[in-house]
Formats: structure tokens, sequence, C-alpha cells
């Protein structure tokens, strides 16, 4: 008879030992699952993968459930290992060792402990970590039924411990998404195959977007083509005509004394039906905006501003053009090039045979970093305020080479 109960308390204590395993395997394969694959599954129509996401979304509540199944596991295995094994131990070695009793006790109570760590946490937890999703899915009946089971002592514990922080205090702090966690989640999509490369470079741009002043990614002063009221007719008639833009700056003599903004489609239908052209007739206020303005914020006045073209002359402190820019330029600097239909293709980096690389002094800092992939500042890139290779040269040589 007292085999048959040594041998149930043996089964007992193989059972919690292994529910304690299930515990951990659980917990490590919930907390270590990416949320977007297991969102995927859940699309793909597996009703476990929503009982994951509940507990991804709940992880106070399934966390307070894990550690009263492994705390309820790990009391009673010691409890009954103690009484089943102690006694018996003690009295085959009484007659050969002093306090044979208490020895047996620690001795039972360290085996049992060392298959707890071993079966109930290492290896469960190292198999979750192996394939956190399906561990996941797996274990999550088991969860939910658990969760069931410790619904009461779950909210008693949490009513527990918001009343003890109220009275240290201490606050919960808002979940905000930072940035960076949004790059690691986007990686964590191109990995599982649920984000296309060039859906990554998107939304990379848009952030740097954000980042970027519009000097950055501007016309130039001296690659602007203008209408000057100065000059004659024929000849400004000759610069729409052969220009592939469709809106130019207006100004009378010097750039800086600009007066607005023309669009060719106003003037083309009156050029080539041999009307009289009236160029100052069409001229339409411009949207002028500091050099120093963030690209992101340029994009909200466009929206705000839609009786403007789509152009704005973008002037330093003191007042002087230093620059244009249109909406298909920060149009580009999310999507990148958009060359135009008759455009030639003119590419600004050129890798050569022996390896090196013939680069447009143009070329964009951020366009070059992107090349590269180079993940850094250049070097004195914020200090110097450069943003093209022809800048970054010109800072670095101190002269012009």
């Amino acid at each position: 008879m007292d085999s048959i109960i040594i041998g149930i308390e043996i089964l007992v204590i193989i059972i919690l030992i292994v529910l304690n395993g299930l515990f951990s395997l659980a917990e490590i394969a919930v907390v270590s699952t990416r949320r977007i694959r297991m969102q995927k599954i859940a699309e793909d129509g597996n009703k476990r993968a929503l009982l994951v996401l509940d507990f991804m979304d709940n992880v106070s509540d399934f966390l307070s459930t894990v550690q009263i199944g492994i705390t309820f596991t790990a009391i009673i295995t010691g409890a009954i290992g103690g009484t089943t094994f102690s006694e018996p131990m003690g009295n085959f070695f009484s007659p050969y060792i002093p306090y044979s009793y208490q020895l047996s006790f620690i001795f039972v109570i360290l085996v049992t402990t060392y298959f707890t760590i071993l079966i109930g946490e290492i290896v469960p937890k190292r198999m979750a970590l192996n394939d956190p999703e399906g561990y996941s899915l797996k274990t999550a009946k088991f969860m939910q039924i658990s969760s069931w089971i410790c619904k009461p002592i779950v909210r008693l514990l949490d009513s527990s411990t918001n009343l003890a922080l109220r009275i240290v205090g201490s606050k919960p702090k808002e979940d905000v998404v930072t940035e960076e966690e949004v790059k690691l989640l986007i990686e964590e999509g191109i990995e599982d195959g649920t984000i296309a490369e060039e859906e990554e470079d998107i939304i990379k741009r848009v952030f740097r977007l954000d980042d970027q002043k519009v000097d950055m990614i501007m016309t130039p002063r001296s690659e602007i083509i203008w209408i000057d009221l100065e000059d004659d007719l024929e000849e400004n008639k000759e610069r729409i005509i052969n220009s592939k833009r469709s809106i130019f700056p207006v100004a009378e003599g010097e750039l800086d004394d600009f007066i607005g903004v023309v669009q060719a489609k106003d003037l083309l239908s009156e050029i080539f039906s041999g009307k009289d052209v009236d160029i100052k007739a069409t001229i339409k206020s411009p949207l002028v905006v500091p050099e120093n303005m963030l690209a992101m914020d340029l994009l909200q006045e466009f929206k705000e501003n839609r009786e403007y073209v789509h152009m704005v002359l973008v002037v330093d402190e003191f007042g002087s053009v230093v620059g244009l820019i249109t909406l298909n330029d920060l149009l580009e600097g999310i999507v990148g090039d958009i060359p135009g239909i008759d455009e030639e293709d003119d590419p600004k980096a050129i890798e050569r045979k022996d390896n090196s690389w013939l680069i447009d002094g143009r070329f964009s800092i951020e366009d070059f970093k992107d090349l590269f992939e180079i993940e850094k500042e250049m070097p004195n890139e914020v200090e110097e305020g450069y943003t093209t290779i022809a800048g970054f040269i010109l800072s670095h040589a101190g002269k012009i080479p």
C-alpha cells in the first residue's frame, strides 16, 4: 500500500514539473513572438493565433497567470517531495549518519529543485526561443484554460499591485512607439516577407524627410530657369518652349526681385496660336519659405495653401532666393527619383570596371548614404550643413579642387 502511495506521489511530482515547464514554455514563447508574424497567421484563419494576440494585448494578466502557475507548482512539488522521500531516506540512513532526517530532507529538496529547474525552466525556455510562434500556438489553449482558472487570483493581485503603486506614488507611463521601434518592426516585416524592400525604402524616406530641411532637397539657385521680364519677349518664349519645366519663377532684372510664378500651360496655347503673349497677366503669387524650414512642414504648407501652384521659392535670412522646390521634389524625397517621360537616364553615381565610382558633385548626401548603406552622419555633416558630395569635398578640402 505504501509503495502505491509513493508511486502516486511520484507521478504527481512529475505532472507538476511538466506543468511548470508548460508555463515557462508559454511565457517565453509569447513574449518572444513577433506580433506581425502572429497577425499574419491569424489573418489566415488560425483561431489559436487570436488567443496569442489577446495574450500579447493583455500581457500583464498573462504574466500574472504564468507566475501564479509556476509558484503554485513549485510549492506543491517541494512540499510533496519533502514529505514523500525525506522520511524513508532518513530511516534508511539513520543507523549510519547523524542528522540523517535533516540531511535527507535537504537532499530531496535539492534533487527536486534540480529537476524543476532543468525540466520546468531551462529546457522549455530554450525550446520556446527556438520557435516562439510555434510554441505560442501549441500552448494557447492551455494558457486560456489556466487564465480562466486563475482569473480571480489575477484580479486580486492586480488590485493589490495598483494599490501598492498608488501608495508609493508610482504612475504607469503611456506606451509610446518610437521611430526606432517602428524601424525594427519594418526589419521584422522584411524578414517575414510581409513588407517588400521597396516599401521599406519608402517608409525610411518618410522618416528622413521629417528630419530634412528644404535646402537639402531644393533645386539650387544656379540651376533655376526663370523668366526675366526685362528680357525680350521672344527670348522668354524660347526659354519656355525649350525647357522641360512646367513652372517658372518670374522676376525683373534679378532673381531676388521675383514677382511670382507662371505655368507653361498658361502660355503655350497663346504662343503656338500666334496670339500676343502677356506674361504679366498669367503671373501667380509665389509661396515663399525660409531655407531652414523642415520638408515635412513644407508638405503641410502645400496642403494648406492649395491656391498656390506647386512651386515654392526658398529664401535665406536676407531674403535672397537660394533655390526652389516643387511638389514633385517632395514626392521624389519619399519614393525616389521619378524620371520624366522624355527625360534621359543620367545617373549621378556610376560604378566603373575597376570597382571605383564616378559620382556627380550634385549627388545628394542622403542618396550617397543610401547607395553605400551608411547609417551614421557623414563627418561634420550637421556642423557644416552641406547637402551634396560637392559640399562634402569642399568642406574637407577647404578649397576648390
